[in-house]
This record gives C-alpha cells, sequence and structure tokens, in this order.
C-alpha cells in the first residue's frame, strides 16, 4: 500500500479542463443535460427539454501504415487532476477515463480524448437501450438461468448501472490465402467375421490444395484489460456500421475509458482472430467442394492487403449483483440489450440434471438390449469417381456388427 502511496505522490498529475460543449445548461431549467438513447440528443433529467445532435458522416478508416501511434499503454496508478467548468472543483480521475460525472456540482465531465502519446476516437457508437432496459433485459436472462438457484432469480436486484463507453480497434483488410490439407471420404464394406456380418466404414484419404480469397469487415478487438474479456465477448456483436464520428456530446451523462491495448498490438489480436475464421472457411470449402465426409491437416498462408483500422468507442452498462456473500458481474450491450456474465450455479440442481440423464440413457440402453432387433438393411455406399490427380493417402476403417436374425417360431 505505501508503495502504491509513493509512486502516486512521485507523478505529476495533468491538468485537465473538461469540454464546455459537453456540460450543456437546460435552456428551460438550467439542469444539467444528459445524452438520451431513445432519441439520440441531449435531453434534460429534469424538465424533459430535449436539444438534437447533429450527427456527422461515419468514422472514417485509416491506413495502418500511416497510424502515428501503434504502441499499447500502461498509465498504471497514473492520475490526473480534471478542473470542473462548471463549478471549478477540482477532481482526481484516473487516467485512463475520458468522461464522467463531477462529483460535486453533477455536471457532465467530458475532457480530451488524446494527448501526446494516443490518438482520438474516430466514431462512437450512441447508446441505444436505457438504464431501465438494460435492468428488464438482466432479469429475462437470469431467470433462463436453469443452474441458477431459485432464491437468486427472485432476490437478486442489479446494482446502480454505470454506462461506459469501452474503446474498440476494427480491423478491414483484403486477403489472398493458399492452402494444402486432407480430406476423406467413407465408404462401407461388407464382411463376415466368425460367420457373423459385419459392415467396416473405410476411409479413403486424398491430398488437395487450392486459393481462397476474403474480404474481412470490421474485426472487432478489445482495446482495454480492465474488464472481463470472456463477458464482452458475450454481449457481442455490436453494429459497427452504425458508429456516428466522434463528438463529446455522446458521452454526456456516461463514462469512457480511452485505449490500452495499442494498435498494433490489437492486429495481432485481430489477425490471430482472422486467421482461426479463414480456416475454418477454407475447411468448410474442402468439404462442399469434394462432397468429404472428413477434413484434416490444412494449412493456411495468408497476405493481408490494404489494412484499415477504425477506433471506436461502444456502449456497455455495466453492473453486479450479490448471491450468498459473493459478487456477480454482468454487462448489457448498450445497442441491442444482449446480457453476458456469470450466475450462482446451485449444486443441487447440477447433480438433480445428471441424475435425471444418467436413468434416460439407463432406461434406453435396457430397451435397446432387451429387445431383439431384426437386422437393418444394408445399402452399399461407393466412392464418388475421382479424378487421376486425386490420389488416395490411406484408408482407415471401423467395424459395425450387424446382429444375427432371431429364429422365428412355428
Amino acid at each position: 500500500m505505501d508503495e502504491y502511496k509513493d509512486s502516486f505522490e512521485e507523478q505529476e498529475p495533468v491538468r485537465v479542463r473538461t469540454k464546455e460543449e459537453t456540460d450543456k445548461k437546460c435552456p428551460m431549467c438550467d439542469g444539467v443535460m444528459e445524452f438520451d438513447p431513445a432519441t439520440g440528443g441531449l435531453k434534460c433529467p429534469y424538465c424533459g427539454h430535449e436539444i438534437a445532435i447533429e450527427s456527422g458522416a461515419a468514422a472514417a478508416e485509416i491506413d495502418f501504415d500511416r497510424a502515428e501511434d501503434l504502441a499499447s499503454h500502461d498509465w498504471g496508478v497514473a492520475k490526473k487532476r480534471v478542473i470542473c467548468e462548471s463549478c471549478g472543483a477540482e477532481t482526481i480521475y484516473d487516467a485512463l477515463e475520458t468522461a464522467n460525472e463531477c462529483p460535486y456540482c453533477g455536471s457532465n465531465q467530458v475532457m480530451e480524448t488524446h494527448d501526446d502519446d494516443t490518438m482520438a476516437p474516430g466514431g462512437v457508437c450512441p447508446f441505444k437501450i436505457d438504464k431501465q432496459t438494460a435492468g428488464e433485459n438482466f432479469k429475462k436472462w437470469l431467470s433462463g438461468k436453469w443452474f441458477c438457484p431459485s432464491l437468486a432469480k427472485e432476490k437478486a436486484r442489479p446494482g446502480a448501472f454505470h454506462g461506459v463507453y469501452l474503446p474498440y480497434w476494427t480491423f478491414d483488410t483484403q486477403t489472398y490465402s493458399q492452402y494444402t490439407g486432407r480430406y476423406g471420404i467413407d465408404r462401407r464394406v461388407r464382411e463376415y467375421v466368425n460367420g457373423r456380418e459385419q459392415i467396416r466404414v473405410v476411409t479413403d484419404w486424398y491430398w488437395t490444395s487450392g486459393d481462397y480469397q476474403e474480404f474481412i469487415n470490421d474485426q472487432l478487438v478489445i482495446g482495454t484489460t480492465r474488464h472481463d474479456a470472456s463477458i464482452l465477448r458475450e454481449i457481442e456483436p455490436f453494429d459497427t456500421e452504425g458508429n456516428v464520428a466522434y463528438k463529446p456530446q455522446y458521452l454526456a451523462g456516461f463514462a469512457a475509458e480511452r485505449y490500452s491495448v495499442g494498435l498494433k498490438e490489437g492486429w495481432e489480436h485481430g489477425r490471430s482472430d482472422i486467421t482461426r475464421h479463414l480456416e475454418a472457411q477454407i475447411s468448410s470449402k474442402i468439404r462442399w467442394e469434394h462432397h468429404a465426409d472428413h477434413v484434416s491437416g490444412v494449412d493456411v498462408r495468408t497476405a493481408y492487403d490494404d489494412l484499415r483500422f477504425k477506433y471506436l468507442l461502444l456502449p456497455v452498462w455495466l453492473s453486479s449483483f450479490k448471491y450468498n456473500d459473493k459478487v456477480y458481474n454482468f454487462m448489457v450491450n448498450g445497442q441491442t440489450g444482449r446480457v453476458g456474465g456469470k450466475s450462482p450455479v446451485s449444486p443441487w440442481r447440477v447433480a438433480a440434471a445428471v441424475a435425471i440423464t444418467t436413468g434416460i440413457i439407463g432406461s434406453a440402453w435396457y430397451f435397446l438390449t432387451a429387445q431383439p432387433q431384426p437386422s437393418p438393411a444394408v445399402e452399399y455406399q461407393y466412392p464418388v469417381r475421382r479424378q487421376q490427380s486425386q490420389i488416395p493417402v490411406g484408408s482407415y476403417g471401423h467395424i459395425y456388427v450387424i446382429p444375427a436374425q432371431p429364429a422365428q417360431r412355428y
């Protein structure tokens, strides 16, 4: 603790003034106006007066090679002093925060979103789901958790919702891939072993290669490590095509963060996700082209052309609830209302589900083994005629035993 305090005192806090246009006063009652997800404009929470926000074009896509700042940033315990334009009070914030509310007068505080080390966001996807709808979606989400205790469903109340804009990178690129791999086609062979008829499934394997092209649009990468990435992935997708050019008015009444995962590191994450996507697409392509039953050993080499990116702020509702002295966090997509998070699990319900499943499987097995079954009709499956270039690389088989026909009584 002392080390944290010493490191904080050694740093020179940055004095930042909030942007005047975000602390908009209501012309009717002089209240502080906030962004309203329902109208997409500013609304006074006291008298209901509304002011429209003139939306501009969507965020521009920037050439990756021309980006000014590529590095990740770790501000650690770095802080900054923010001077409120309304009351003049100074508040200390985390260096990652770019928007919040003044704890003294309640006015909106939106700070500069870039400095000498970071770039400013190009666009923002405004909130479309309000706080009340987020709470309703949470209750529906929790009620659908079968293993969640009934008491938790009845008594769980989300804490104070916290609307926040989180930093994301999106990447666009044209991919060109060359691949090699194997595909297998099954065929059945009838055999007699020890007087019993059997069907053996043999897989013939063939080499293949080819090319694949695909344009990747808005590959999404989280630009922060402060939040649970697994929950953030649960609430995807976001409608990134619905972004508008960044204006600080959209942040009025909400918190916001700037990125800590830099552009270069973000692209490394994005490229890994794209690689997995391309491998899956190429495997499906091989399976479809050759009517294959199996695909294996796919090796893909990809070139990326015309790589572009956007730095966006995306809307997320954050909250939590407490059950049995344990806190469970969850998030709600501020555009779609999709919910993700952790919920309590009842060991009794899990045990009951296992017992029921075991009973059903046991009963089905007893019924199938106790009753004599006639021999199934066997249909031959011939492999598809192949071109001479398709050379089998191996065959592997599985054996199925056909039970003997029961004796007939007269």
